[in-house]
């Protein structure tokens, strides 16, 4: 196991080089601008509304803001809306916090992880205690079959990249 890969087992997600189509799901930021948080840099970024309300209603935006460093696996909104219908509705409600914390960490891997590291990787371990399977063949990186369509965006406490769907533990 390497230095990095040991790391993201006892750290929190990442994407990578660019896959698919990053055009009207991309955010304007690139990595090389500088940045707020995650979650204030999700919130300029305006294509995260449905994830930001839902790290909201999980109560996790704090962490989120903290020092970090995170590396954070982002689905966009369409990538929320093509989730079953009333399936995010259903996991906003107070009663449902528990399932919506276990998602959402399941997004993020500790440590700052590139999109050139991630790509050394096959598997990274996620706060909520899962594996995210890493695959960066064929030209493109798939998080558990998940495109990364825009990689490295750059955070003050972490980075973004953003993926076309929403990542489900098993």
């Amino acid at each position: 196991m390497t230095a990095l890969a040991a790391a993201l087992a006892i750290a929190v997600a990442a994407p990578l080089a660019v896959a698919g189509n990053a055009g009207a799901d991309a955010p304007a930021r690139t990595a090389a601008q500088p940045a707020g948080d995650i979650v204030d840099t999700a919130i300029a970024a305006g294509n995260f509304k449905t994830l930001v309300a839902a790290v909201q209603a999980a109560g996790l935006a704090d962490t989120l803001k903290g020092p970090g460093p995170f590396t954070v696996f982002a689905p966009t909104d369409a990538a929320f809306a093509a989730l079953p219908a009333g399936t995010v509705e259903n996991l906003l409600k107070p009663e449902n916090r528990d399932q919506l914390v276990a998602i959402l960490t399941y997004h993020v891997v500790p440590g700052r992880v590139t999109a050139a590291q991630a790509a050394t990787l096959d598997s990274a371990k996620t706060v909520q205690g899962g594996e995210l399977d890493i695959d960066a063949a064929n030209g493109g990186v798939t998080i558990d079959g998940a495109n990364v369509v825009t990689a490295d965006i750059a955070a003050s406490n972490g980075v973004i990249h953003v993926v076309d769907k929403v990542l489900l533990p098993n």
